[in-house]
């Protein structure tokens, strides 16, 4: 019997509805909130508490620093009906208290690959073989 390998002691529980979290608010995102603050958002990852009553939802988008933060204003505004629909969707008894956070990691990355080109391209250029010396 091959055993379950969870991230951080977490029970199947929890993952399984991490999941079904994640996928969720993605569909009711999909499908539009009435707020012009929220553009393009997708939820990159939910972390639930052992209880499963509250949710860290970590969010990406694409656009700049003001962006982000209306857009964070924009989803904790609309918390309540992303709740609500949250919880007539879930198959929980209860419904877990979400809180958005901003997921820099594709910023992060995208800044590291910048550094290594340019990194590379000097590189490049210290060893062109027709520049003088």
């Amino acid at each position: 019997m091959k055993r379950y390998q969870n991230p951080k002691n977490k029970s199947r529980r929890q993952c399984r509805m991490e999941e079904q979290v994640k996928r969720i608010l993605g569909e009711i995102m999909e499908s539009g909130v009435n707020d012009p603050r929220i553009g393009f958002v997708s939820v990159v990852g939910v972390e639930m508490t052992g209880d499963l009553k509250m949710a860290r939802v970590y969010v990406s988008f694409l656009g700049g620093d003001d962006d982000a933060r209306r857009t964070l204003e924009g989803l904790r505004s609309a918390r309540s009906y992303l709740q609500r629909e949250l919880g007539h969707r879930m198959s929980s008894r209860y419904t877990p208290v979400i809180t958005f956070f901003l997921d820099d990691s594709t910023r992060y990355s995208d800044r590291i690959n910048h550094i290594l080109n340019e990194m590379k391209d000097d590189q490049e250029e210290d060893e062109d073989p027709t520049r003088p010396d």
